[in-house]
């Protein structure tokens, strides 16, 4: 059975990431099994994830992230862990200017804004089966604490035009199930299910044919809502580990990590 810790634990992310407007972020799952010593302690990581997702409101519309974060996690007992994040991030959305109407060109055809913060919050339990095999289960929640914006131009029926797009409240959340093996040399290897929730605002300046029929917000929700992932958890040196997983839904994202036990 899990510790006695682990559930006022997982209840505390819980609220925070349901309630909460803006405590969360995104980023890898990493192995079930906490990298923190057995007797309890902290664990950092830095890490660097590319991730892609497809997004839906009237069209479909894939959406691309660049992610830089560190992390700072504790845990206890080989059982469980209790993590956060602070990063930023790109957005590219393809094909969001990209109008439908023939009377209408613009500038250009992709959503781009740079660096933004973003915050994550998470927490993990881990049962052992036997020395090599254990089971686990996670969840986590993201935040982007920044609006992205980019702009336009074009003309629509001969007449110019100008024109903003800003996604706001960016979040997800996600809840997932790992299988770990622990190999020679320490090595972890985990995989899994999961499934997920995620969404923004978008505000689009103004009505313009093909494009945009108005200035009401439109909401944009995660086309897949589960998924499968897989990744491997490799010792290094005096504490160091490298983690690199790969995730996989509606489209793929990949990212890696070097964390490092107290």
């Amino acid at each position: 059975m899990l510790t006695k810790k682990l559930i006022p634990a997982i209840t505390a992310v819980l609220i925070v990431l349901f309630i909460s407007s803006a405590a969360l972020a995104g980023g890898m799952f990493g192995p079930p099994q906490t990298v923190s010593r057995k007797t309890g302690g902290v664990n950092t990581a830095i890490g660097y994830r590319y991730a892609e997702d497809t997004f839906k409101n009237d069209r479909d519309y894939v959406v691309r992230q660049n992610q830089i974060y560190s992390q700072v996690g504790y845990g206890a007992s080989e059982r469980w862990e209790i993590y956060g994040r602070i990063g930023i991030s790109d957005l590219k959305i393809f094909d969001a200017f990209r109008s439908t109407h023939v009377l209408t060109t613009t500038s250009k055809d992709h959503f781009e804004e740079n660096w933004k913060f973003f915050g994550t919050l998470g927490a993990k339990g881990f049962y052992p089966i036997n020395p090599i095999f254990g089971v686990g289960a996670f969840i986590q929640g993201s935040y982007n604490f920044s609006n992205f914006t980019d702009d336009i131009a074009g003309r629509s029926s001969g007449t110019p035009f100008l024109a903003d797009l800003k996604i706001k409240n960016l979040w997800d959340v996600n809840f997932g199930i790992g299988f770990q093996a622990t190999v020679p040399y320490g090595v972890k290897l985990y995989a899994g299910p999961y499934i997920y929730y995620a969404q923004a605002d978008a505000y689009f300046s103004g009505a313009v044919l093909g494009i945009s029929s108005g200035t009401e917000k439109v909401s944009w929700k995660n086309k897949s809502v589960a998924g499968g992932f897989l990744g491997a958890d490799v010792p290094l040196f005096k504490g160091f580990r490298l983690n690199i997983e790969g995730q996989y839904s509606d489209r793929f994202s990949i990212g890696s990590a070097i964390t490092y036990t107290y």
